[in-house]
């Protein structure tokens, strides 16, 4: 009886070891679903079907082969021709609802361009550019229109513009009526229309908002400067757009110190354009005054060696706003400098004055904490007037109109800059932006040269360059 238990109690060991050694051996992982879905959704049917003709729908209901949503549906649908009021768009499991609220035009050809607003439910898939396409009419119009735009003063892109088209070439029609068609700009700057009526229309860029209409001298603006006509003919244009006046950045204008009941700022106070007190060699030393000045006496302004001998060659200016003296001089690398500036030499508008005579102590860079650079060009348009603009942080450094197709410098700024020429027309040697009214006037282009000038210091920078 003692060995039956004793039996007994081995083999339930014994079981249970061999579940324990089972389930520490094997690695036990729930079933696996497959592969992700990377797959957008699939219209499978329509109704009216696409490119249906002859139909006047209210309702159109598109079907899909897996569950859907909308996302952004208003920023992102485009219904071509424009109509007076947005249709209600809706979605519910495999379908999509669109419900217009205008009555349709007869014998027309209407596009809808969903954009990025259609995606499935389950992993996000975007079903990039879906466009449902029907006419109320025996055929479906096909002419295409399609180009580029560039921002005129940087040869840069927008995305955020649209191209307009009206169906007349009354120039008022961009200021008061609604466009017949427009399209999206994408992140080159390309554009298309698809199915489009032929005839002539007028051409227009503008900002994508609720009017789609030049109500802003403001405003990003492009136009074609003639009607183009729509017959079949294969037509790609160049579009630049511009500002006809620039509008003004909020407290742009020149800060005005509070010196009423002030004890701290009841001086004259400036700054300079030194870099951690070292002065570089191919510009100007500024002074900067907070306040525009009221009197500047250049001639008591001591400009001098470290032996506070004066010096000549010197040209000291003041700038047309009153508030940045600039002193030009033939700079040597490493040399000793030293400026007295009197305290009667300068007052401004408030009535400050310095509190006693400042002298600034300062020397110049080395050379080779510069560069030199030698840029070739091919396939530059001389007799187009290029002007090769040096550019960082989007503010314009430097500009160098071209005679030749090469450029030499003995000593550049070392650093990173953005390379744009400027074909300038009239050659005054700034951008000219466009004008639209009774003169119109295309504005002046600037090509973005692709690749940057990255300046080495104390290196000899070649660089080809081509377009």
């Amino acid at each position: 009886m003692i060995r039956i238990i004793e039996r007994t109690g081995l083999i339930i060991t014994s079981l249970l070891m061999n579940i324990f050694l089972f389930s520490s051996c094997a690695n036990i992982i729930p079933p696996s679903g497959g592969d992700r879905d990377s797959l957008p959704p699939v219209l499978i049917s329509a109704l009216p079907k696409d490119s249906a003709v002859n139909v006047f729908p209210k309702l159109i209901t598109l079907t899909f082969d897996e569950f859907v949503t909308l996302q952004d549906i208003n920023s992102n649908l485009i219904v071509s021709p424009t109509l007076k009021n947005i249709p209600s768009t809706d979605y519910k499991l495999r379908n999509v609802t669109i419900k217009f609220k205008d009555s349709l035009e007869a014998n027309t050809t209407y596009s809808l361009n969903f954009g990025n607003s259609i995606k499935d439910v389950n992993e996000g898939n975007i079903l990039k550019e879906f466009r449902y396409v029907f006419s109320t009419g025996n055929t479906i119009d096909d002419f295409t229109y399609s180009g580029k735009v560039l921002l005129a003063e940087k040869g840069s892109v927008d995305s955020t513009l649209i191209v307009v088209l009206h169906n007349t070439t009354s120039d008022t029609a961009i200021f008061k009526n609604r466009p017949r068609y427009y399209t999206k700009i994408n992140g080159k700057g390309n554009f298309e229309f698809k199915n489009l009526s032929g005839g002539y229309y007028s051409v227009y860029v503008l900002p994508n908002n609720f009017s789609k209409k030049y109500d802003d001298s403001t405003k990003l603006f492009a136009f074609k400067s003639a009607p183009i006509l729509i017959n079949g003919t294969n037509l790609n244009d160049t579009l630049y757009a511009f500002e006809a006046y620039k509008r003004k950045a909020l407290g742009s204008s020149t800060p005005v110190a509070n010196v009423t009941n002030s004890k701290t700022e009841n001086r004259l106070r400036y700054t300079t354009n030194l870099e951690n007190g070292s002065q570089d060699l191919l510009s100007p030393l500024q002074l900067r005054f907070l306040k525009p000045l009221k009197s500047f006496d250049s001639s008591k302004i001591l400009f001098a060696d470290s032996n506070y001998i004066s010096l000549k060659e010197v040209s000291i200016s003041l700038d047309t706003s009153k508030t940045i003296v600039s002193i030009n001089y033939p700079w040597k690398e490493q040399t000793q400098f030293r400026i007295i500036l009197p305290k009667d030499a300068v007052t401004d508008t408030g009535g400050m004055g310095l509190a006693k005579s400042d002298t600034l102590r300062f020397a110049t860079k080395k050379e080779t904490e510069y560069g030199s650079i030698r840029l070739r060009f091919s396939n530059l348009n001389l007799s187009k007037k290029p002007v090769l603009q040096f550019v960082q942080s989007d503010k314009i450094v430097e500009s160098i109109p071209l005679n030749s197709l090469e450029l030499v410098r003995k000593l550049y700024r070392a650093g990173s800059y953005d390379l744009r020429i400027l074909y300038d027309t009239n050659q005054n040697g700034v951008w000219d932006t466009g004008v639209f009214g009774k003169i119109k006037k295309q504005p002046e282009t600037v090509q973005l040269i692709s690749k940057p000038l990255v300046v080495r210091g104390n290196w000899d920078n070649e660089v080809n360059i081509s377009w």
